[in-house]
């Protein structure tokens, strides 16, 4: 077994499912008393918080190039990065070590191609949602992006980062999700990609009538996947 590498604590609860969904895989997978090998650094929300409002990447990047490298200097096998928005600093990120490095996208992209879905609408951040790195890996993948609106966008990160990286799950909130989903599925969405690890949090697949695509549980069991092949 390969040893999975993780940069968390972006937020520290949506680690934890990580945490919890990687060992809960290869127990299903090997059985008996098997765990993961797993290392795992966390970074203070605050402070990435912090650089994000102010839109300093050049001071993520730096952050998240350091996480790389103790995980490298650790013995890591495998990096993955437990949060979706900070994907934004994966390019430097690759550069700074030669451990492979699963990005959450790919992972979300290979899953959508299986079921044979093109046009998926996409929820996260502000900087998940406008910017391109999301949408160009899916793309590879012959996936249309669909993104709501401007007020919705605005909601949709107002309730990530006021409520649901707090640990605070308001029904209000998980009704507008739904109506921002349906939305976007009679706009001609086949499925909804969760891109932000806390969404799950607020959003289950039953909530809606198109398929939930859960990029934490996509990421995680990809990467024991990938750790358990000879």
């Amino acid at each position: 077994m390969k040893t999975i590498g993780l940069i968390g604590g972006m937020s520290w609860e949506s680690t934890a499912i990580y945490y919890e969904l990687i060992n809960k895989k290869v127990k299903k997978v090997l059985g008996g008393f098997h765990s993961a090998k797993s290392i795992l650094t966390s970074v203070d929300f605050a402070e990435i918080e912090n650089l994000q409002h102010n839109d300093d990447w050049n001071g993520l990047n730096k952050l998240m190039v350091q996480s790389t490298k103790q995980l490298e200097n650790a013995g890591a096998d495998l990096i993955i990065l437990c949060t979706n928005t900070m994907h934004l600093c994966s390019h430097e990120m690759i550069k700074s070590t030669t451990v492979p490095f699963l990005h959450i996208a790919t992972a979300t992209g290979e899953k959508i191609k299986a079921e044979g879905l093109n046009k998926l609408a996409l929820l996260g951040t502000k900087f998940t949602m406008e910017k391109d790195f999301y949408k160009n890996t899916l793309n590879d993948y012959g996936i249309e992006v669909m993104i709501p609106n401007e007020k919705d966008r605005n909601t949709i990160h107002h309730i990530i980062y006021k409520e649901l990286v707090l640990g605070i799950i308001k029904d209000d909130s998980k009704e507008e999700l739904k109506r921002i989903i349906k939305a976007l599925e009679l706009d001609g969405a086949q499925g909804v990609i969760l891109g932000c690890t806390e969404l799950p949090l607020l959003i289950k697949p039953q909530d809606v009538n198109i398929p939930v695509f859960d990029t934490t549980r996509i990421h995680a069991e990809s990467a024991v996947e990938i750790a358990l092949k000879n």
